[in-house]
């Protein structure tokens, strides 16, 4: 693969690295398959560091990620990483965000989203997984409601299941996202 990107990956790294690399990466014209591909290293550091990077990749240019997009999606159900799940997650639901770029959620009407969104519901459900995870997920299923209405009909039903014995943050998160549910 980038012997040299791994090479990097593996050190320890900190928010100024990991946005340099990122620079470094688009201005290179860096494959992000490679990339994406490295989510799921056996290295658990090196798959983190590569979902952290691919995840403020997205953020600071999503321009780059549009021509893969499809790819990121279609390996969301491959993610086992605790630490790439909330990348993954994160990712997710800026790509389904009301919010993201008009070229972003032009790309995303294409791709099909059903297995995004079976993943995200695991997520919410599987008591293993961290709080963040199911925070970014259920925000995404959220966004994505309206292009598969039948998220209307389970979303809310998990969000009060979670909220039961839930932390602050999902009891927080539960609060926002079920207030839109509700008649007004």
């Amino acid at each position: 693969m980038y012997p040299d990107l791994i090479k990097q990956l593996s050190a320890t790294m900190g928010k100024k690295k990991v946005d340099k690399l990122g620079l470094l990466l688009a201005e290179k014209d860096f494959a992000l398959n490679d990339l994406i591909d490295l989510t799921f290293h056996a290295d658990k550091g090196i798959a983190f560091r590569a979902a952290w990077l691919l995840e403020n990749m997205f953020l600071r240019y999503p321009e780059i990620i549009l021509p893969n997009i499809s790819y990121i999606v279609s390996r969301i159900q491959e993610v086992q990483n605790p630490s790439c799940k909330r990348h993954y997650a994160k990712i997710m639901m800026h790509l389904t965000s009301p919010r993201a770029p008009l070229a972003i959620r032009q790309a995303i009407n294409d791709i099909d989203l059903e297995p995004a969104i079976e993943q995200c519901f695991d997520w919410l459900i599987d008591p293993h997984v961290l709080v963040a995870v199911k925070s970014f997920a259920s925000e995404a299923l959220f966004n994505m409601r309206v292009r598969y209405p039948w998220i209307v009909e389970e979303l809310p039903e998990q969000l009060e299941y979670l909220m039961r014995d839930g932390t602050a943050a999902i009891q927080s998160k539960g609060r926002r996202l079920l207030s839109y549910f509700e008649p007004h």
